[in-house]
C-alpha cells in the first residue's frame, strides 16, 4: 500500500520559517519524481517545487523561487520543503505527491495529473 504523509505544517508569522516533510511507504521511492503542490482555499492546486528521481534536477514555481528549497533523502525514503520568509499568500494545504514521469533534461513535471499518488497535505497558515 502506497502511503505519503505530510507533516511540519503550523502558524508562522510573515516573514518566519517552517520545514515541511514528506514520508513515503509502499513505493520503491527512488525511482519517483516527487513533487509539493498547495492549494489555497477556494483555489486549484498548484505546483510549488519538485526534485527528480537522484534530487539532482529541482524545478520551482516563480513565486516560491529564492525562498523555498526541496531536498529529498533516498536513503531515508523522505523529501522535505524548507521554506522561508514566507508571505501571507503562502497560506494553503502543502501536499507532496509522487510521479513515474520522469525529468526531460532539467525539467521535471509540474502537472498535477503526472502525479499518481498523494498525502493528505498539511496547514500553512501565515499571518500579517
Amino acid at each position: 500500500q502506497v502511503q505519503l504523509v505530510e507533516s511540519g505544517g503550523g502558524l508562522v508569522h510573515a516573514g518566519g520559517s517552517l520545514r515541511l516533510s514528506c514520508a513515503t511507504s509502499g513505493v520503491t521511492f527512488s525511482t519517483y519524481t516527487i513533487g509539493w503542490f498547495r492549494q489555497a482555499p477556494g483555489k486549484e492546486r498548484e505546483f510549488v517545487a519538485t526534485t527528480s528521481v537522484s534530487g539532482g534536477d529541482k524545478n520551482y514555481a516563480d513565486s516560491v523561487k529564492d525562498r523555498f528549497t526541496i531536498s529529498r533523502d533516498n536513503a531515508k525514503n523522505t523529501v522535505s520543503l524548507q521554506m522561508n520568509s514566507l508571505e501571507t499568500v503562502d497560506t494553503a494545504v502543502y501536499y507532496c505527491g509522487a510521479s513515474r514521469v520522469g525529468c526531460t533534461g532539467y525539467v521535471c513535471s509540474k502537472r498535477r495529473a503526472d502525479y499518481e499518488y498523494w498525502g493528505k497535505g498539511t496547514q500553512v497558515s501565515v499571518s500579517s
